[in-house]
């Protein structure tokens, strides 16, 4: 599989289980591509719903997805400190097209201060019972939801200090 090259400008999409796209969005900048990692960032990108509307990003975020973990983390920059939002998801595929994967609904938001929330519970049992999620994917859902915990609590990968900062430094650079 061949990866992007640093400095290209690439889509994510993200579907739904039952293989309806989600969402896409647009204007991704690589920073790093690897057959295990992409970071990326992006900053006030244009983003479509799959109900029609369309809206932008309010600050520059850092992007991480990891080709072995149900999970990917956003780090917004903000005025008062480093924000995450972190998609409870598969994998993500590469394809030419762009960088896919399928979101289960789960979301832990997590402030500056590394405190965090789990969101959209219901949202998940709902599209859990209405898509006939697969018991396999409901446990590796929260399993991990459980190491996503654990990485914030231990500052690991992109939760790491200065992580984003590094990275943002480097989108600059490309703009």
């Amino acid at each position: 599989m061949d990866f992007p090259e640093n400095g290209r400008e690439i889509e994510i999409h993200s579907y739904k289980h039952n293989g309806t796209l989600h969402r896409v969005w647009e204007e991704t900048l690589i920073l790093q591509g690897t057959s295990k990692e992409i970071i990326c960032g992006n900053d006030r990108i244009l983003v479509h719903e799959s109900d029609g509307r369309a809206w932008r990003t309010r600050e520059p975020a850092v992007c991480y997805f990891n080709r072995n973990k149900w999970f990917n983390v956003i780090g917004m920059v903000r005025a008062d400190g480093i924000h995450y939002y972190c998609n409870l998801g598969t994998p993500f595929v590469w394809d030419e097209e762009a960088l896919k994967y399928i979101d289960y609904d789960l979301d832990i938001k997590v402030y500056p201060d590394m405190t965090y929330q789990l969101l959209d519970e219901d949202e998940y049992e709902q599209h859990k019972e209405e898509m006939n999620y697969p018991r396999e994917i409901d446990h590796k859902i929260k399993e991990s939801v459980q190491e996503l915990q654990s990485w914030i609590f231990q500052r690991k990968g992109p939760f790491s200090p200065y992580f984003v900062e590094k990275w943002y430094e480097r989108f600059l650079f490309f703009r």
